[in-house]
């Protein structure tokens, strides 16, 4: 049996720098209408850069709603009708510097489906050529160097609070341990 909630209707209740907030009614297939609250986002990528050795390049930067530093993949916000490739190779750029031979579609995972429609599309960045960051001006964060294992390991631990660097560091790990 398909479970569809089907959207009655709806009045965005705030409009923001990067998301909207609307609520909605909606009928429930026993015909029952309730109230759904839904962030609207653009979505956005996350890019895992791993050089030749192993050697993975993630970003330190202090993150609002939890008043601390997060250790995380270089990510984005997708503008509007942009295409995630392009969107990777763009924020890559921007926050290490580097560009890339090859981005390999990890794939894309939803990342708080209860109540939010952002979708992030992932992606490993192979063959590194180094240049010079760019980043945004109201932008600050730190470069750092670790091991794929070490991430891994660190994952295991609990260490690695960000879903999305979680998600990349799995599959990519996975990903290279079936390449020759």
């Amino acid at each position: 049996m398909e479970c569809i909630e089907k959207r009655v209707d709806g009045e965005v209740k705030y409009r923001g720098v990067i998301v909207n907030v609307r609520l909605d009614r909606a009928q429930l297939e026993n015909g029952r209408i309730v109230r759904r609250e839904v962030v609207e986002h653009p979505g956005g990528v996350g890019i895992l850069p791993i050089d030749e050795d192993g050697t993975c390049y993630l970003v330190r930067q202090f993150r609002y709603p939890f008043s601390r530093q997060l250790l995380e993949i270089p990510a984005g916000k997708l503008e509007y009708g942009e295409e995630p490739l392009s969107c990777a190779v763009r924020e890559l750029s921007e926050e290490t510097g580097f560009t890339a031979d090859e981005l390999i579609d990890l794939g894309a995972c939803y990342t708080s489906p209860g109540f939010s429609s952002e979708v992030l599309h992932l992606y490993l960045a192979r063959g590194l050529h180094a240049g010079r960051s760019h980043l945004d001006e109201d932008e600050f964060l730190n470069v750092e160097k670790h091991g794929l294992d070490e991430l891994l390991a660190m994952a295991d631990r609990c260490e690695l609070p960000d879903a999305k660097t979680v998600i990349a560091v799995l599959k990519a790990a996975r990903l290279l341990s079936k390449r020759p």
